[in-house]
């Protein structure tokens, strides 16, 4: 019992670096050795054409493990692992803070999550479909968060716009600050849902 919180109190995260597209095949191989492991992802948008999110690694080729400075050997020979990122022939341990903060990230999907996360006030700007560049308020999520409801309102038109999340993007304050501010005198009303 003594002996597990010495190499409990000794271990620190690590970045892993892998061999190419091996992120998973390393992490089993190392939770196989009963080694803690933090491999983030997150979903990737693809073109709103296509309509598949593809699963990502955070940081291709790397992942976290965390283990005693001792089980360097076994770390290193484990399928999947090229080597553990080291500076002058010495491990370099990752700080805890940084590991917190990544897992602060993930939501309940397990995938982590970016400042993009909408909230309803939010500026938006269209990037895909045949509403393209142009530029509206977000509304509120529908159908599980793969459709959005935003509110337009520009020259021509004013009205509500269902449309894939995937085709949108937050503006952030320096984007809206050097964009043409949404107008606010329609000429037509109109939905589409």
């Amino acid at each position: 019992m003594k002996n597990n919180a010495r190499v409990e109190n000794s271990s620190h995260w690590y970045a892993v670096y892998t061999h190419a597209r091996q992120e998973i095949r390393a992490e089993y191989n190392l939770k196989a050795w009963g080694v803690e492991t933090f491999n983030p992802r997150t979903r990737g948008r693809s073109r709103p054409a296509v309509r598949r999110r593809s699963i990502t690694q955070l940081f291709p080729r790397y992942l976290f493990a965390r283990f005693a400075s001792e089980d360097l050997h076994k770390i290193t020979f484990t399928r999947g692992v090229q080597t553990v990122v080291s500076f002058g022939n010495k491990p370099a341990p990752v700080d805890d803070a940084v590991i917190s903060l990544i897992k602060s990230r993930i939501g309940k999907d397990g995938f982590v999550r970016f400042n993009d996360e909408l909230s309803a006030g939010d500026r938006v700007k269209i990037i895909g479909g045949p509403f393209e560049s142009l530029e509206g308020i977000f509304d509120r999520s529908l159908h599980g968060g793969e459709r959005v409801e935003l509110l337009l309102s520009t020259v021509a038109l004013r009205g509500r716009l269902v449309i894939e999340r995937d085709c949108i993007v937050k503006l952030d304050k320096a984007e809206i600050a050097r964009g043409v501010p949404v107008v606010r005198r329609p000429q037509h009303s109109w939905t589409n849902s």
